[in-house]
């Protein structure tokens, strides 16, 4: 069932998220992304290590070989109690006095090689394994997540750019039309139609304006450098882009079971539940006896100060059954440990699926909103350019004061920045649902960049018997 779940978030979606026209530049802010996010390469380095946990799992069930050679040297001390001679007799029968030596030395040597095969190990190497194996796909899936995530950083980041972008030039214009009202506010006082407090305020409301533009181009500053930390690459040509209307589903169950069904990173704890039932099984192999099969092949030397010794080879093969009845108790702690991690895990994948449900309840209710908003806002904007019209003629005829002019401006200038706000916010909220239901990725969006495949590495690493290089040469 896992395997088919995987295969779930591998096997492309082909949704047509957006058209060309509207994936434009955000569609290659992503792809930049996807290939140059530090974060995004690190969780892939990240990966490429859980896959090596496979081949050391397997490792439990190949034999070791080890080599060994050793030498003794002895010394012997036959002079203790003043003994200097021995008599003996000659092959004649002649009697004849010996000299003893003192000291004679002793040596000895060895070099063999010892193969240690483990036969049964109460099934803990299979379980281990299997835990091996079910972690690579809860970090593959984990990986997918954070392609997600990395997506939806940018398209956030490009959108948050389009925004500041928008207001500066919102605040600029505002600026443009604050200047003529004090340069009409002193040609009026010039002429003796207007007084000082009028261009006072009018210079009040410009002070005013160049502050908030310089808020808004450090704004727009800090979300270029925002953009560049994720992307990699310097902001060009941005303009914001649409929602994904069509994508979000009207039912909010239906999105929510979308999102409970494909995001990743519910795969990826339902199998690091897979992944602790594994290492339960394992703990408890330590239970069970298991069988360890020996064979040794030595080659020994020898020889003495009075003789030199044969060399002699030696062999055995050796059988041992293990029965464990006491193991100072950690088997029992190390058992219940394993045991309240998969609880653990069970309990999280109930946390994830909750998080997920309110990403995608919160990311409708802010796009519906911000539909309704925009839609709001440009019935108002228009309204207060037609406010703002009528205030100027009313004050050329003097049926309206300059002040009544600034507030009719001020509120144009709300109005403007109210529906490019809810622009931007209606487009990250779109995006963030789609990503909380799974579906922004790369195969989903169509975006024109190499796939990467978890699966190569894990292919050429998780049978190797030896080797010290990576796959890609280190």
């Amino acid at each position: 069932m896992r395997t088919a779940l995987l295969a779930a978030i591998v096997v492309p979606v082909s949704l047509a998220l957006s058209s060309p026209a509207d994936a434009g530049s955000i569609a290659e802010a992503m792809e930049k992304a996807y290939l140059n996010n530090p974060d995004l390469n690190a969780a892939r380095a990240a990966l490429r290590a859980t896959d090596e946990s496979v081949a050391i799992a397997k490792a439990g069930w190949r034999p070791q070989i080890s080599a060994f050679a050793q030498k003794t040297y002895n010394q012997y001390d036959l002079n203790l109690h003043g003994v200097t001679t021995q008599s003996g007799t000659d092959s004649s029968g002649n009697t004849v006095t010996v000299p003893i030596p003192d000291k004679f030395d002793f040596q000895n040597g060895s070099v063999g090689v010892t193969i240690t095969q483990q036969v049964f190990d109460g099934f803990q190497t299979l379980n281990n394994v299997k835990a091996a194996e079910a972690s690579v796909y809860s970090e593959r899936a984990s990986l997918k997540a954070r392609e997600i995530q990395t997506l939806l950083s940018a398209a956030q980041a490009f959108a948050d750019i389009a925004l500041n972008q928008d207001v500066v030039v919102i605040r600029k214009q505002n600026m443009a039309f604050l200047r003529q009202q004090v340069t009409a506010a002193k040609a009026r006082l010039a002429v003796g139609e207007g007084t000082k407090t009028d261009v006072s305020l009018s210079q009040s409301e410009l002070a005013q304006a160049q502050a908030l533009l310089a808020a808004a181009v450090s704004q727009l500053k800090q979300s270029q450098a925002v953009y560049v930390q994720i992307v990699g690459d310097a902001p060009k040509g941005i303009k914001q882009a649409s929602p994904l209307a069509k994508v979000i589903p009207a039912s909010i169950d239906k999105a929510v079971a979308t999102g409970w069904r494909d995001h990743p990173q519910i795969l990826a704890t339902m199998y690091a539940i897979d992944q602790a039932g594994f290492q339960v099984k394992s703990a408890e192999g330590q239970m069970l006896p298991g069988v360890v099969v020996q064979g040794q092949i030595t080659n020994n030397t020898g020889n003495s100060t009075f003789t030199t010794l044969n060399n002699y080879s030696t062999s055995s093969l050796t059988a041992r059954l293990n029965i464990p009845i006491y193991q100072r108790g950690a088997e029992y702690g190390q058992i219940r440990q394993a045991k309240e991690k998969l609880g653990q895990q069970q309990i999280l994948l109930d946390s994830v699926r909750l998080d997920v449900q309110k990403t995608i309840v919160a990311g409708i209710a802010q796009y519906q909103a911000s539909e309704a908003t925009i839609s709001a806002g440009l019935v108002q904007l228009r309204a207060a350019n037609d406010a703002l019209a009528g205030v100027i003629e009313e004050r050329k005829v003097g049926q309206a004061t300059t002040l009544d002019v600034l507030d009719s401006q001020a509120k144009v200038l709300q109005a403007k920045e109210t529906v490019a706000q809810a622009r931007h916010d209606s487009v990250v909220a779109s995006y963030s649902t789609v990503a909380a239901m799974g579906h922004l990725t790369i195969e989903d969006l169509g975006l024109k960049v190499k796939k990467y495949d978890p699966e190569e590495h894990y292919n050429a690493v998780k049978d190797k018997w030896f080797g010290l290089r990576t796959v890609d040469g280190r």
